[in-house]
């Protein structure tokens, strides 16, 4: 074993000491080597190693055609952070019909915006050989569910889904949009990086139950999109109570205020609460969403307040 590797593992105590009296030289050295570790480090260390860390990394360029980029994740998935992206693609749009709205799907293995929108069918090419869009309730859709059979499983290694995403945005013909919602996978992996280092994000949406264990996760989605450098725009608090059709009362299933609790912690606030309701789930299934389909209902109210939160959080267009 080298001299740092015992520096290292040991910090200057011979091996055969027992952890008692240190090698006078050895000891020295792990003096010497602990203090400057745990010293101020000097700024030309500290820009060097940024320097280190920042190569490689991909050049923001954005989506040709949009204007801002709204993300729409979770750290768990079972959430409803989909149902949000789509319903809250819709209240964008209804709250103001001069804007053009986009809904990009990047969960490769789990693509659900084909069905929620109702969607099916191969994109066609144009004449830049770049895929266009599927458009229904106005909203023009793209995801990896109108490129494989909707049984089919995605059977990739990571260097597949990554080319998977890299087409997915950059390979798509959005024309104009105003705003481009994009429905990230569960988790803080390799798509949520890739995305996020790649492309301009205006701002990130948190989606989450009150539950507990989902709020854990939440913590870490939004924890990791700060560390990326992408403004948080709050979080939205999923099945936040069910109220019973027949007497109504209200039971909250998961908790009560968890995400409140959370968006504290976080210094962040709470865009709006969706309940557990029956119609949400029903309107998703059969690919009409609730904001479409149900407009006066007071779950679509509340995504339409949530849209009005998201587009008055975001930065002025550049």
């Amino acid at each position: 074993m080298g001299t740092w590797q015992r520096l290292l593992l040991f910090g200057g105590v011979s091996p055969g000491s027992g952890g008692g009296a240190a090698a006078p030289l050895g000891g020295i050295r792990a003096l010497v080597c602990r203090r400057q570790l745990s010293g101020a480090e000097s700024e030309s260390l500290k820009q060097r190693r940024t320097q280190i860390m920042s190569r490689g990394l991909p050049k923001q360029k954005p989506i040709e055609g949009v204007k801002q980029t709204v993300v729409v994740a979770s750290g768990k998935g079972g959430v409803g952070k989909s149902t949000t992206a789509v319903n809250l693609a819709l209240a964008l749009a209804a709250n103001d019909s001069s804007k053009a709205i986009g809904l990009l799907d990047v969960d490769v293995y789990g693509p659900s915006i084909p069905k929620m929108m109702n969607l099916k069918g191969n994109p066609e090419l144009s004449q830049s050989n770049l895929m266009r869009p599927l458009l229904n309730y106005g909203i023009a859709c793209m995801s990896m569910g109108f490129l494989v059979e909707e049984t089919a499983p995605v059977v990739w290694r990571g260097l597949m889904v990554m080319s998977a995403i890299e087409k997915l945005l950059r390979q798509v013909d959005w024309g104009q949009l105003d705003y481009l919602v994009v429905d990230m996978p569960p988790g803080t992996g390799d798509v949520q990086l890739s995305v996020s280092q790649n492309i301009p994000i205006s701002g990130a949406v948190i989606v989450s139950t009150p539950q507990d264990i989902a709020l854990m996760d939440a913590h870490k989605g939004a924890e990791m999109f700060r560390k990326v450098n992408v403004p948080v725009l709050g979080l939205v608090q999923n099945m936040s109570v069910f109220q019973c059709p027949k007497c109504k009362h209200k039971t909250h299933i998961f908790g009560a205020d968890g995400a409140r609790k959370l968006a504290r912690t976080l210094d962040l606030d709470v865009l709006g609460d969706i309940p557990l309701h029956l119609n949400i789930r029903e309107a998703s299934d059969i690919g009409q969403p609730i904001v479409f389909s149900q407009p006066e209902s007071d779950e679509a109210k509340a995504y339409l307040r949530i849209a009005v939160e998201v587009v008055r959080r975001l930065p002025p267009p550049e």
